[in-house]
């Protein structure tokens, strides 16, 4: 079989592939993370979100919303220089995201089935 027409099948079998894929996956909410930042922001979603007792201060002191917080957790950075990766049984992340007045800094304990906001900063945009 001549390279061209091998060519050409393939082309063929892959257009079908990429049509049929974006059919099925249409109406799902599916995501695909293959990066280190999006498995673990989506780790945390994914298991129940609780606050601590100092969290819940600093939310209300800074007048961060629980919306602000999922967008965060949405569209944050994970900053794993800043991060305890290797803690035992739960790992420490640093997760930095941002607001209209300011940049928000949110430290989170992830465990096996529980997802723990620990801390929060708000560090002030420079003009």
């Amino acid at each position: 079989m001549p390279l061209l027409k091998k060519i050409g099948f393939y082309l063929i079998g892959l257009s079908l592939g990429i049509i049929f894929l974006a059919y099925f996956f249409k109406g799902k909410n599916t995501e695909f993370c293959y990066f280190p930042n999006c498995r673990v922001l989506k780790d945390i979603r994914a298991n129940e979100l609780t606050y601590s007792d100092e969290f819940e201060k600093l939310m209300q002191l800074s007048r961060v919303s629980k919306e602000d917080i999922q967008a965060i957790l949405q569209n944050g950075t994970v900053d794993f220089s800043k991060s305890n990766t290797e803690d035992k049984p739960c790992k420490e992340y640093y997760i930095e995201g941002n607001l209209d007045e300011a940049e928000v800094a949110i430290t989170v304990d992830r465990c096996d089935s529980v997802s723990v906001l620990k801390t929060l900063q708000l560090i002030p945009k420079e003009k």
